[in-house]
C-alpha cells in the first residue's frame, strides 16, 4: 500500500541513532524496518489517538523500547503523519525525543 516513490522520514542523527534517516522508495523503507527490529526491542507500542483531514492521517503513539547494543530503555511520545496519495502512503514522518533515543543508543 505503499507508493513507489514513498518518503520515509525518521529525523535525528544517524551518527546517534541507526534509525534516524529519511529514504525514498519502498525497498529502502522495507529495509528500515529491518533495522529498526535489529536495534530496538519495543515493550509497548500503543497509538492512542487518529487524527484525521483530507490526505493525512496523525498518529499520536506511546512507545516504550529498549536499545539491543546498550540494554537502555528509553520512552517516546510520538507524533507520525501519514500522507496518502491516490490510495497509497506517499509519505511518513515521525516526530519524537530524538535527544533521548541517541542518549539510549549512545556507547560510552
Amino acid at each position: 500500500m505503499m507508493a513507489d516513490d514513498i518518503e520515509w522520514v525518521s529525523p535525528g542523527d544517524p551518527d546517534d541513532d541507526p534509525n534516524a534517516v529519511t529514504f525514498q522508495g519502498k525497498e529502502a523503507v522495507l529495509g528500515w524496518f529491518g533495522g529498526l527490529a535489529s536495534t530496538l526491542d519495543y515493550t509497548t507500542f500503543e497509538p492512542r489517538e487518529f487524527i484525521a483531514q483530507n490526505d493525512k492521517v496523525v498518529s499520536l503513539v506511546y512507545a516504550e523500547q529498549t536499545v539491543r547494543a546498550t540494554g537502555r530503555a528509553f520512552v517516546n511520545h510520538e507524533a507520525q503523519v501519514w500522507t496518502f496519495r491516490d490510495g497509497q502512503l506517499a509519505r511518513f514522518q515521525i516526530y519524537y525525543d530524538t535527544a533521548a533515543a541517541a542518549a539510549a543508543h549512545r556507547v560510552e
